[in-house]
């Protein structure tokens, strides 16, 4: 016979629930913060990554054809962008061909993008690991309310068996939601990180061209 000695009907905090949810909340949190640190904070810097980029292309645009090499430079480095860095690439390997002019672009284009990119993998494990994280607590709660149901008898009191339900329910749960914002995150910023190599090979063309076409 189940005894229905549960908690009273009402309102349960959002603390009550963690705490019921057991020690695997732990890892499930701390994997919340993270992906929601590294959210807002590449959301932030890809923000402001090519804002000026329009303006900045038609500075060096007009140096060029003025044949002002060294003004294009100087813009480049005011600016100090990471398409402004690998145009200033172009510009200072301006003497060799456009093949090795684009080669070292393209180089100094992987240094930044890597750099853009920091921390989406970690982000991405974020998203990844805490379903993960809350499918074992679903296995460890329900092997806990097994457990309790064997060690009871005959007398089986809801009671007994709520903290091995708990863990199970809460910790998918938590588990969920924060997989669910972590794989929205990790997809929102690689969608911006893409249109900004796309805006750097665009402008890196556009510049060997303008660069071979005053020879």
């Amino acid at each position: 016979m189940i005894l229905l000695t549960g908690e009273a009907a009402g309102g349960m905090s959002l603390w009550t629930m963690v705490v019921k949810g057991g020690w695997l909340m732990i890892p499930i949190f701390a994997a919340s913060i993270v992906a929601i640190y590294i959210i807002c904070e590449r959301f932030w810097l890809i923000r402001k990554t090519g804002v000026t980029d329009d303006a900045l292309m038609e500075r060096l645009a007009e140096s060029l054809r003025q044949g002002d090499h060294e003004g294009a430079a100087k813009a480049c480095e005011e600016e100090g962008s990471p398409l402004a860095r690998v145009l200033a690439k172009g510009i200072r390997t301006r003497e060799e061909d456009a093949g090795e002019v684009r080669r070292g672009m393209e180089e100094t284009a992987n240094k930044e993008v890597a750099a853009i990119e920091r921390g989406l993998p970690t982000l991405a494990t974020c998203a990844g690991i805490a379903p993960m994280i809350g499918f074992l607590g679903t296995v460890v709660g329900m092997v806990q309310s097994f457990y309790d149901m064997s060690t009871a008898g005959n007398s089986i009191d809801i009671g007994l068996l709520s903290r091995g339900i708990y863990t199970a329910m809460i910790t998918t749960v938590a588990g969920l939601i924060v997989g669910i914002i972590g794989q929205l995150g990790y997809n929102f910023l690689v969608a911006r990180v893409d249109k900004i190599v796309a805006r750097m090979e665009y402008y890196s063309s556009e510049l060997i061209e303008l660069l071979h076409a005053k020879k």
